[in-house]
């Protein structure tokens, strides 16, 4: 094999995991969106405020509502994923949002290993 070649199916790997990082992003991004769809667009605030890390205090102070409004939307939030505390649910999101990125990355690798075998 001539370095010419060599350096051709470099090319295309680097072009190649370029695409692929690309599309897991947007995988990932599509799968978060899916999954805050099951929510209301308030439930939606707050829940990206509880995976921010703030408080219930805090949410009432960036959202302007009352602690039991927040706290009726978190029991909601809570309803829709069948777990029983913001943590559990902030685990699942990840869990569920990871999953994908997850596969493609082991695809991702599959691939570089099949270019790097073909080098």
């Amino acid at each position: 094999m001539g370095i010419e070649n060599i350096l051709s199916v470099a090319s295309n790997l680097v072009e190649e995991v370029d695409h692929l990082k690309r599309v897991e992003e947007e995988c990932k991004v599509l799968k978060e969106k899916l999954f805050l769809k099951q929510f209301t667009p308030s439930e939606q605030e707050v829940f990206a405020l509880a995976l921010d890390g703030h408080s219930i205090v805090e949410m009432q102070d960036i959202l302007f509502q009352e602690e039991s409004t927040i706290k009726n939307k978190r029991r909601s939030i809570l309803q829709k994923l069948n777990v029983s505390s913001m943590k559990e649910a902030i685990d699942f999101y990840k869990k569920t949002t990871q999953a994908s990125t997850q596969n493609f990355t082991n695809y991702h690798q599959e691939i570089v290993q099949k270019l790097i075998r073909i080098s």
